[in-house]
């Protein structure tokens, strides 16, 4: 039991002490760039699978 204790006070205090948290404009613009990078992959993603889709369409007209 004794060194369950010690961990959760080692832990308390890493987090207190040791732990450097973001500044709020550093939060902001972590959350802005993995906002706008989250966009560009869906869009990417968005276009080969219409590029693929349609793609796919032609190649069955043409077979069937």
């Amino acid at each position: 039991m004794n060194k369950i204790t010690t961990y959760f006070k080692e832990s308390l205090k890493e987090l207190v002490e040791k732990v450097t948290w973001p500044t709020w404009q550093q939060l902001q613009q972590s959350t802005m760039i993995v906002l706008a990078a989250t966009l560009v992959i869906t869009f990417i993603v968005l276009a080969m699978d219409s590029v693929i889709g349609n793609g796919l369409k032609f190649i069955y007209k043409q077979l069937f």
